[in-house]
């Protein structure tokens, strides 16, 4: 049966996962990021320790997908809750799509996607993507229907990626508005761009650590976050692992 890989940009993101179903550290096999290998209802499952960022995403998820073609591919860890999308922290989030924020032409008129440029990341038959990339339907509807039977606050939207953090109000809602955007997180579209490249399935269950306003560490809570985030997605794993 294929595999399943998670990944995060830190260690305290896959932990309890880790930990949960008795996974074992992997050594050399899986590139030179920090890597472990458990077990689920009978399905091998990866979690990949990334390090911040695109860039550090891009290759851990380069040497798995290289050497193994899993049936879903889930990314987690926490996110900043835009002001306007009903979300809080403690909430769980799940990616429609994610939207690389960044990458494109800062003009005279303001910023402008990779369009205005005309070159896209990815082709894919007659798809064209310059800065969005869906995720698989499916997975994203079944967490969100589980998050409904737990009773669990789980929001479907869209998420952007950036490489610099909206740390005031005013920015996180420039950048809720002009993408439809529910949350941001560093690594996200990276997941969706690896998966669509390599044909898989993408899921991204995020825990809402902070809400993006004028930076305010008392009212944060990244243990939390990520703690709901990674049971949500164990319990996930225990129903539809096999499937």
């Amino acid at each position: 049966m294929a595999p399943i890989i998670i990944a995060a940009a830190t260690r305290q993101e896959l932990a309890l996962l880790i930990r949960s179903i008795g996974a074992r550290q992997e050594q050399g096999s899986t590139g030179c990021r920090e890597t472990y290998r458990g077990e689920i209802g009978g399905t091998t499952v990866f979690l990949s320790v990334t390090g911040i960022g695109k860039v550090n995403t891009a290759s851990a998820l380069t040497a798995l997908l290289e050497r193994f073609t899993p049936r879903l591919l889930i990314d987690t860890g926490c996110a900043g809750a835009y002001g306007g999308s009903g979300l809080e922290v403690g909430d769980l989030a799940v990616a429609a799509a994610e939207v690389y924020g960044d990458e494109g032409v800062l003009a005279s008129t303001g910023w402008e996607p990779l369009e205005a440029i005309g070159i896209p990341q990815l082709e894919r038959g007659e798809s064209r993507f310059f800065n969005e990339f869906p995720l698989a339907l499916l997975p994203a509807e079944r967490a969100v229907q589980l998050g409904a039977a737990l009773g669990i606050a789980v929001r479907r939207g869209t998420f952007v990626t950036v490489s610099t953090c909206s740390g005031t109000t005013a920015r996180g809602d420039e950048m809720a508005r002009r993408f439809n955007a529910i949350c941001e997180t560093m690594e996200g579209a990276v997941a969706a761009h690896m998966a669509l490249l390599y044909g898989v399935d993408c899921l991204e269950v995020r825990g809402i650590s902070n809400m993006v306003e004028d930076r305010d560490f008392s009212r944060w809570n990244i243990p939390l976050a990520v703690e709901k985030a990674q049971r949500f997605i164990l319990k996930y794993l225990e129903i539809h692992a096999e499937q």
